[in-house]
């Protein structure tokens, strides 16, 4: 892939937010990181490798304290999930929960995205992308910093499969307008509600703290579902 080809990411979606860690999320990343986190490299994952399998693939970008992302590998296990987040406490949620639960579908890398997409990622390698619940930077100075924009949406739509789909949701509303129009202009992503409609919650969607903290403050969660064609 030509590296111009991705945004320029001198301005990050995301500010890391370490907070303090539990004396078993410390252990986690100590003794069971090995099993599911891939190392951030510069060279692409071969994924069958990686899990010893041809299946479905997905990658969830941010997947937070890891509660959902755990959620579905449990209900899909004939999928395999590579989750990448930069927030090493959610990280360490994953791998305890993944142990716990005896999940092989699982992988994490602990990198920005865009990074993960430039140089590990083949492109048509994947059957779904989710983003749940993605900063939403609600003050107009830092708009720019939101992780949907049009460059971006580009390198989703390669990393698809043929009729993959992207899914997003948010439950901020000029986000969620901005979202919709941003992928609409994409033409290899179809939106699967019809033109400027937003998709119902599909009922497998794990409901997270953040969606749960949106509708406390009366907030509206819009789910984006495209197609790739």
């Amino acid at each position: 892939m030509n590296k111009t080809d991705l945004p320029k990411r001198a301005i990050r979606s995301f500010v890391r937010r370490q907070g303090r860690m539990s004396l078993a999320q410390q252990q986690a990343l100590a003794t069971i990181a090995s099993e599911y986190e891939l190392p951030v490299a510069a060279q692409q994952l071969d994924l069958t490798a990686v899990y010893g399998r041809t299946a479905p693939r997905v990658l969830e970008i941010g997947f937070g304290n890891g509660a959902g992302f755990v959620e579905m590998a449990k209900l899909h296990p004939q999928q395999d999930f590579l989750g990448v987040e930069v927030h090493r406490p959610g990280i360490a949620n994953v791998f305890l929960q993944a142990q716990e639960w005896q999940l092989r579908n699982v992988r994490v890398i602990n990198a920005d995205v865009s990074e993960v997409l430039e140089q590990q990622l083949p492109d048509a390698c994947l059957d779904a992308i989710y983003i749940f619940f993605p900063d939403p930077w609600p003050k107009q100075k830092h708009r720019k910093r939101r992780l949907i924009q049009p460059n971006f949406v580009a390198v989703l739509a390669r990393k698809l499969r043929n009729l993959g789909v992207l899914h997003l949701a948010t439950d901020w509303e000029d986000y969620a307008q901005q979202m919709l129009k941003v992928i609409e202009l994409n033409p290899a992503l179809q939106n699967q509600a019809g033109d400027g409609q937003f998709s119902a919650r599909p009922e497998w969607r794990p409901l997270t703290k953040y969606e749960q903290r949106g509708h406390r403050k009366g907030h509206v969660v819009r789910d984006l579902l495209f197609q790739k064609i």
